[in-house]
């Protein structure tokens, strides 16, 4: 993470990096982080220490589609469409004394036509002239999205500037989704300073240039998924995953590039993942990140 006082970034994540149009389609996010959100009475409820705290905000939409956007009727068996538009409170707080970072997190807003899945991604689609998506009509209906996330990262191993490697557990809870993640971040590189997390606070104040590589492996357990069974409250969508058909253990894996020049950050990575569902397929997209220290 870009780990300045005040910065502003975007993230594009889209699975055309890949060549796959299906499943986890597209997700923008936009995020600014300032002294200022510490007031915000939102953030009371976020867990961090009292050590290099940062607070912000961010806004992110995520499409959800099957294997096949040129179908009116429902492909039983695959995935269902669906799409979210969630604001997100954070907090950041960094302990070089223990070298760890805790990070904290309320999610809220909708899931399904509200959010506007069938518009973006058919605006997409005319943008690079490709064919409308069909099947829209079947997505998960609307409902709320409240969600809290908890995460623990720490440092176990360093070459100072040169080699690390974290250790992170995150848990989510809530009406968009409730899981456990763990895993380690390898992070390799010309880095400044001492990294405790996957970006690192040095680094991204350096008026130079700096730049590394990670992979970061992790495993999660899912217990509930509203965009594959619908949401808690409304249990009107055309179509649902089954609780019993869902993969409750997942592999992922990320690897990226982060290079910072002066104030700019920029970042490409790749996702793999394993199946969600049982009779679903692993999925893989790509992304990008484009920050800005204020």
């Amino acid at each position: 993470m870009m780990e300045p006082d005040t910065y502003a970034r975007i993230h594009y994540e889209n699975d055309f990096f890949t060549a796959t149009d299906y499943y986890y389609s597209q997700g923008i996010q936009g995020e600014f982080v300032h002294p200022w959100f510490r007031r915000f009475f939102l953030t009371k409820v976020l867990i961090s220490g009292n050590e290099q705290v940062q607070n912000g905000i961010s806004v992110e939409h995520n499409g959800f589609t099957p294997t096949s956007t040129d179908h009116n009727e429902i492909l039983f068996g695959d995935r269902p469409y669906a799409a979210t538009l969630t604001m997100k409170v954070f907090s950041m707080s960094r302990h070089d004394s223990l070298n760890s970072r805790i990070a904290s997190a309320l999610s809220f807003g909708v899931i399904g036509p509200a959010a506007g899945g069938r518009a973006m991604q058919s605006t997409i689609h005319q943008w690079i002239n490709d064919s409308q998506p069909l099947g829209w009509q079947n997505q998960i209906e609307n409902d709320i999205v409240l969600n809290y996330e908890l995460g623990l990262e720490k440092n176990l191993f360093r070459v100072p500037q040169r080699i690390y490697i974290n250790g992170f557990a995150t848990g989510n809870a809530g009406t968009l989704n409730t899981k456990l993640s763990t895993g380690l971040v390898l992070i390799a590189g010309r880095v400044t300073g001492r990294i405790v997390s996957v970006f690192d606070r040095a680094s991204a104040q350096s008026r130079g240039f700096t730049f590394h590589f990670y992979l970061q492996p992790m495993v999660t357990i899912v217990g509930y998924d509203a965009t594959l069974q619908g949401g808690l409250f409304n249990d009107a969508s055309p179509y649902t995953i089954a609780s019993g058909d869902l993969d409750r253990l997942l592999f992922r894996y990320n690897a990226g590039v982060v290079m910072q020049v002066g104030p700019i950050y920029l970042e490409y990575f790749y996702t793999f993942r394993t199946k969600e569902f049982k009779t679903g397929l692993s999925h893989t997209w790509g992304g990008v990140r484009i920050g800005a220290r204020l």
